[in-house]
């Protein structure tokens, strides 16, 4: 029997702010800032990237960490990357372009409407 005297310390009470992911997986978008775009293949509901990469951001441009953070099959103009986006920073791309990207092929399906079907081995 628990002793009816046990309290739990208010600080362990306060569960993290619920952030809603507004991209899904497949969702093509656009960096508000910089001139990339890439699709969506994971989501971290708040930062989850290491502290040196974190702190290599620009003070003035550092995003809050209490937010989604989207792992993107990227491109520019030059190259085609891996990026890792804080919501705040992304916009849905309206160009209906696909993303060129070597790996989408291995997780994607199909591109329609605008947005990548997971392969059916990657959804959970």
């Amino acid at each position: 029997m628990i002793s009816p005297q046990i309290s739990i310390d208010d600080s362990l009470r306060q569960a993290p702010p619920v952030s809603h992911a507004r991209f899904a997986i497949g969702d093509v978008v656009r960096h508000r800032l910089f001139d990339f775009r890439g699709v969506v293949f994971d989501i971290d509901p708040v930062f989850a990237n290491s502290a040196e990469w974190y702190e290599a951001i620009p003070e003035k441009l550092r995003p809050a960490k209490d937010q989604p953070f989207y792992h993107l099959l990227a491109e520019n103009a030059e190259s085609s990357y891996v990026a890792y986006v804080s919501q705040q920073n992304l916009v849905s791309d309206d160009s209906d372009e696909p993303i060129d990207h070597p790996a989408i092929a291995g997780l994607f399906t199909g591109y329609e409407d605008g947005r990548y079907s997971l392969r059916r081995e990657h959804r959970h």
